[in-house]
């Protein structure tokens, strides 16, 4: 006889706006045999509706408030999606009342709130504690990273990324969200959206040692800078330039692909959310190009690591201690930013360079997920 069923973990939600909708609801619905949503809150009237019209979750479902939703005994872990100014203490609420937590990110709305955080964390040793960041877990992302760790593009020396889009109201999408316009969260949409581009960074380049920031305002529709150009100097020894605008004005269209060049190669990241690519470059001018179709940018995945931490005590990957870390980055820039000066990055305790994630019990990168994965071979003039 194999080994009994472990019955699917229930789950609260707590907000049920755009995060959840857009991102981890499209995920749930895929892992019923890991997850049931047991309950669910919302300030909003209409976002109750609409959750329940779009899911199917019974509306009986409801909890009038969090305390009403932390006090029901057929809720396990609680995912918590609520503004940022939130985020603390609600996971704060949730684990004193014993739930396991996976919280939106990021870890805190400024440096003192973030190592709030980790305490936090540490106080509830015994609870599965998250802060999402899909970056972690997306399947472009990861396999970039075996790559890297197999010494595809031998020893990376230079990192280079320039993203920049129009980001102004738009009525459905994450922009038009009030609280966003006039963020109560040092780094405004650096800390929100830009966050995970320093996961990618950290994941693909390792920690970083001391870095150099400069910030420009040119956005009116948000009461925070737009633009942020960072150098950064790794541990590891290679150097680097982020650079990420927001813009108010249409731009032309952007590349924004991010390369690692490399002493035998160099790593190429391009493509949106229909379809992603990396290619790597070789020494003797091929190219190997693995196109990613179908991919969901990490939510399930991430879902199914904080699912092994509570059902077989894994450690995950998307630790409250590497969140923290990726806010850090963003913090300490601003500091660099409004001092002039090249700043020192402290560890965060528990973090170090993150994990590469793999399925439970699965040597492959993508057993068990969604999504097509095509590769090819070309050349190019040396």
């Amino acid at each position: 006889m194999g080994a009994p069923a472990i019955p699917p973990i229930r789950l609260g939600l707590i907000g049920t706006g755009l995060a959840v909708e857009k991102l981890h609801w499209p995920a749930l619905r895929g892992l019923t045999d890991r997850y049931v949503v047991t309950a669910f809150t919302d300030p909003s009237d209409e976002q109750r509706r609409r959750f329940t019209g779009y899911s199917g979750t019974d509306p009986a479902r409801v909890t009038a408030d969090r305390a009403a939703l932390l006090a029901r005994d057929d809720v396990d872990a609680v995912l918590v999606s609520v503004p940022i100014p939130h985020l603390y203490e609600v996971a704060r609420d949730a684990l004193t009342a014993g739930k396991d937590v996976l919280c939106e990110k990021p870890a805190g709305v400024d440096a003192e709130q973030a190592t709030a955080f980790l305490a936090l964390a540490a106080g509830h040793p015994d609870r599965t504690f998250m802060v999402g960041e899909n970056h972690f877990y997306r399947d472009d992302l990861r396999y970039a990273r075996a790559l890297l760790d197999d010494g595809a593009i031998g020893r990376p020396h230079l990192v280079a990324w320039r993203h920049a889009v129009r980001s102004v109201p738009r009525p459905g999408g994450f922009t038009s969200t009030p609280w966003r316009h006039r963020p109560q969260y040092r780094g405004g949409v650096h800390l929100d959206a830009g966050v995970h581009h320093i996961a990618q960074i950290r994941l693909l380049c390792g920690e970083i040692a001391r870095m150099h920031a400069a910030v420009q305002t040119a956005n009116s529709t948000f009461d925070a800078p737009s633009d942020l150009t960072l150098n950064l100097v790794f541990t590891g020894g290679a150097i680097g330039n982020y650079t990420a605008s927001y813009t108010e004005i249409p731009v032309p269209p952007e590349p924004n692909e991010m390369r690692l060049y490399g002493t035998e190669g160099v790593l190429v990241l391009a493509g949106s959310d229909a379809e992603r690519r990396v290619t790597r470059s070789s020494s003797d001018a091929t190219t190997h190009t693995t196109v990613f179709r179908g991919i969901d940018n990490g939510y399930r995945a991430e879902l199914v690591d904080f699912a092994d931490a509570v059902q077989f005590g894994l450690r995950p990957v998307g630790s409250v201690a590497q969140s923290v870390a990726n806010a850090m980055v963003v913090q300490r820039a601003f500091d660099s930013a409004e001092r002039a000066a090249v700043l020192a990055l402290d560890p965060v305790p528990g973090a170090g360079p993150v994990p590469l994630w793999r399925p439970r019990g699965s040597a492959g990168l993508f057993d068990g997920l969604p999504g097509q994965r095509i590769s090819s071979t070309a050349s190019f003039a040396a």
